[in-house]
């Protein structure tokens, strides 16, 4: 690659890290993006801390060699699992100017703003849910003001990645979480779609959530974070180059990621296979 190309890195676990570089793209769409699915491994939910970072760390060095001086973990449970520790222990010895950014924290940020009653729902993947990544994130800001309930939605996934989201079996699982949601805590207000999945199930946890619940879907609130974030940092924004390329790579097959990804992305796209080690 050009030295002068240096695009934004997004990677996730699998798919439905597209969903969030969708939304970037349509809020800043004039900078360069370079998006990794290790889907070979996906999914990370049921991993380990320890390997959840090792795989995490081994992406993101990938996408710094290719140039990117900004990287965001597109995935919740890469979020909750690596982040911190790449942040902490990876980064300074690299490059302090380099910069990974997470999904979780800009979306705990606006739940200050949104909620009435301090009482907030979390529907994530297991492996999100068993992390706590949000209600200790939330606690970090709000302190004890707002309860956080819960609930694990493991057929999710796997109903988006066998398209199977307009299958009476999605409207049956996502009642089910959504009820079980609300029956240990009626008094939520808020809810946020803890897995980049999820907005493809959307029309049917419209269909169950309660009217007056307003639902938080990350890709926007993230791009938006993002926009004012390289606004705050120059430095940065100004070595991201803009020239409105995307690339895709995966650990899959492309025959295989690519109908998939294009369902997530919501257009057809072309993508490349890598190796991660």
């Amino acid at each position: 690659m050009q030295e002068k190309y240096q695009p934004i890195g997004v990677f996730d676990s699998g798919y439905g890290g597209l969903t969030i570089l969708k939304s970037i793209m349509e809020q800043l769409p004039q900078y360069d993006y370079i998006y990794l699915g290790d889907n070979a491994r996906t999914p990370y939910g049921s991993r380990s801390f320890d390997v959840v970072y090792e795989y995490t760390r081994q992406a993101v060095m990938k996408l710094f060699s290719m140039g990117c001086p900004l990287i965001i973990l597109a995935c919740n449970t890469a979020s909750a699992k690596a982040l911190r520790t790449i942040q902490q222990n990876d980064l300074p010895q690299l490059d302090p100017l380099l910069r990974v950014l997470g999904v979780i924290r800009p979306s705990v940020e606006k739940i200050p703003l949104l909620t009435r009653t301090g009482h907030v729902g979390v529907l994530g993947t297991s492996g999100t849910v068993l992390s706590e990544s949000y209600p200790l994130e939330i606690a970090k800001i709000s302190g004890d003001h707002i309860i956080v309930t819960q609930e694990a939605c493991p057929m999710w996934v796997p109903l988006v990645e066998n398209d199977e989201t307009c299958n009476p079996a999605a409207d049956y699982f996502v009642q089910k979480n959504i009820n079980n949601l609300f029956s240990r805590d009626p008094e939520i207000d808020t809810v946020i779609l803890g897995c980049t999945h999820y907005p493809l199930l959307l029309p049917a946890i419209n269909r169950f959530l309660p009217d007056h619940v307003t639902l938080l879907e990350q890709g926007p609130i993230v791009a938006e974070r993002l926009g004012d974030y390289l606004v705050r940092h120059t430095e940065l924004e100004q070595k991201c180059s803009k020239e409105g390329s995307r690339r895709f790579l995966t650990t899959e097959s492309v025959q295989n990621f690519e109908p998939l990804a294009s369902q997530f992305f919501g257009s057809k796209l072309i993508a490349e296979k890598i190796i991660l080690q």
